[in-house]
Order: C-alpha cells, then structure tokens, then sequence
C-alpha cells in the first residue's frame, strides 16, 4: 500500500480508501467486518462513512469494525459527516456518532454535503465553523472537512476560504471537467483531498468498452480507473464503497498493480475522455424523496442509456426502465418541475427536463 500526506494535517493516509455506503448486506456485522479488516490487514486506513448511510447501520458497523482493528492493532482513520449545523444538535449529534462508532474522537469530521454557496452560506450563518472549532478544542474530532458537490469555480472558492483541513468530493474519469479547478485551492491551501465515487457508482466497470481510454495496456477497466486518479499527485487517496469483499479484494489487487503513468501519459488519456460522459447518474439517491413519489434515481439510471452509447435510443431507456426497474415511462409525467430533486442532485443533472423527455415517449 502506498501513503499520502493528507494536507498539513502530519497524517499519512492510503491512497485506496474504504468508503461504508454501499454494503451489499449491512445487517451481516460478521461480512461487513471482514470486509473492513481485509482491508485494513492490506495497508487500508483511511475509513469513511456518515450518520446516512443506510440509517445509521453504516457507522454502527464501522462501530464493530474499529473495535476489531483495535484488536488485531491495525491502524486506521475515521472520517464521518452531519448535516447539523447548530451546536445544541451539532452535540446530540456528534454524542450518539462517537458512540455508535465506538471511538474516543473522529480523525476527520465534515461539514456534510455542500452543493451549492447560498448552501454553505446558511450553514455559515449557524456558525457551524465556530461549533466545529470547539470540538476540535474539546479533543471531540481532530480535523475539520467537507464534502462537497459544488463544481467549476464555486468549489474552488469554497476551498480558498482556507476554513478546511481536507475536502471530500466526487471526481473521476468521466466528470472530471467540471472538478478541476479545485485543485487550485488544494494546491495553494495545502488541503488533503479525497475522492469519491471514483468509479463513476459503478458507471465505469458496467461500461468499459466506454472508458477503454483509461486502459494502459492489460489493465483491468477498474485499475485503469483507479490509476487515472492516482496519478493526480494532489489526490490523497481514493475513496471506493464497497459491496463485499469479492470488490474489496479486486481494488486492492488495483493497488498492488498500480504502476504510475507520466506526466505526458495522463496527458494522452485525459484527452481521450469524451465530454458527453459528464452529466452521467451515479445513482447516489440524494433525489429520492420526491413529493409525488416518484423514483427518479430509477429513471435517472435508466436515462443513462441516452448518454452511455453512442447511438443510445429511447427504446433502449424504456428496456432498463421495465426489465431492470420494473417501471413504464408513466410515473414520470406526473412531475409538477418543484426543483427539490435538482437542489439535492449532486451532479447538478438537469432533472426535470430529461422526465419530461421520458414522460412524452410512448408508454408501453
């Protein structure tokens, strides 16, 4: 395993992380452990999760998790997230989280999720930072951070603030245009940057005929991917969700053969990336709760089909929306354009025009 400086913070962290969003069975704590203590035994040490994934199972695992590192005396990070912003709920808050997670202190604590500056401008006006600070003094979390799914310059300015140790946010092989100019405050601020759905939520590995351009000669689709953001050199490190360990196993064997490409050879793939892969699903659900109920991350996967082949067909839209779903293009049409679903989408995805693209095809 290879280690990266995170920021300023003296921390050295792994450049693959252990992301706890997507356990294919959270109810087994048995598999969900193992999966973290493969990890861990293969030099992982930087693990991630948040008071939402899958309620708050995700950080009761990691909970287990530590406690069994701990045992076997393998190291390992913890970074979690809130949404709270006050400090009377910033305290229930972090008070039920440490104890879930069965820790003293959290390594890296974020402000949870900010798309947008009137975003963090609110949270602000809360005094979120002033909260943060003193838990910090308290000896409650060790680091200040965000996560963020703001893009272009908004995301850069956000990091010039230079109110943050270390960034967590989503950056791969097929949105990367639209995050790139955050490595300018990370450079200049000296902040530890992390990345998120590194795989595209699975885009990547389900369509690698797609991102054959990553490939450096036998490589894996996975590696490939993978090796595309190792070689950002301000990456600190990776940030995967794993299902089970079969995934677990398959990015650590991405570690061990990861072999740097130079500065002219990421040059050369950068350029091979199409700009028709920005605006891709990555099925994270921020848009679920849709006040007429419908399920827009089913249709939002499903309209990939559009984006995902070059002669993509509607028919091909309503193929996934049946046979993968379960679902007809109806439920769409009942979308009144309220805008919650495009606030919450963290790939700033043009939401209700492309229902409505769906709704006026023929139901079948």
């Amino acid at each position: 395993m290879q280690y990266r400086e995170y920021g300023k913070t003296g921390k050295k962290v792994s450049m693959l992380g252990f992301g706890g969003m997507r356990f294919g069975e959270i109810d087994n704590h048995e598999k969900c452990v193992e999966m973290m203590v493969t990890a861990a035994k293969n030099g992982v040490n930087y693990f991630d999760t948040a008071p939402g994934y899958a309620g708050t199972k995700s950080e009761t695992v990691f909970g287990l998790g530590f406690a069994e590192l701990r045992r076997l005396g393998l190291p390992y990070y913890c970074a979690t997230k809130t949404f709270k912003t006050t400090e009377k709920d910033l305290r229930i808050e972090i008070e039920a989280q440490l104890k879930r997670l069965n820790i003293d202190s959290i390594d890296f604590y974020h402000v949870w999720s900010l798309k947008s500056p009137q975003d963090w401008h609110s949270r602000k006006q809360d005094n979120v930072l002033r909260t943060f600070a003193k838990l910090k003094e308290e000896g409650l979390i060790k680091h200040i951070c965000a996560s963020s799914h703001m893009e272009r310059n908004d995301i850069e300015e956000l990091l010039m603030e230079g109110v943050f140790e270390g960034i967590l946010f989503g950056y791969s092989a097929y949105n990367y245009r639209t995050r790139e100019a955050a490595f300018n405050a990370i450079r200049a601020k000296k902040i530890g940057a992390v990345v998120m759905n590194p795989l595209g939520g699975g885009i990547i590995p389900q369509h690698p005929e797609l991102f054959g351009f990553l490939k450096k000669g036998n490589e894996d689709i996975v590696s490939a991917a993978l090796a595309f953001l190792w070689d950002h050199q301000d990456i600190t490190s990776a940030l995967v969700g794993f299902k089970d360990l079969a995934q677990v196993n398959e990015a650590l064997k991405a570690v061990d053969l990861y072999k740097p490409r130079t500065a002219k050879e990421l040059q050369a793939v950068m350029g091979g990336s199409s700009a028709s892969m920005e605006g891709l699903c990555t099925g994270c659900n921020y848009c679920k709760d849709c006040p007429q109920e419908i399920p827009i991350p089913k249709y939002m996967d499903s309209y990939n089909q559009l984006l995902l082949k070059k002669n993509g067909t509607f028919e091909e839209v309503s193929n996934r929306l049946r046979w993968h779903w379960d679902l007809d293009t109806k439920k769409a049409a009942e979308c009144t354009a309220c805008g919650l679903c495009e606030k919450a989408c963290t790939q700033h995805i043009n939401i209700i025009e492309r229902l409505e693209k769906i709704a006026s095809q023929k139901a079948e």
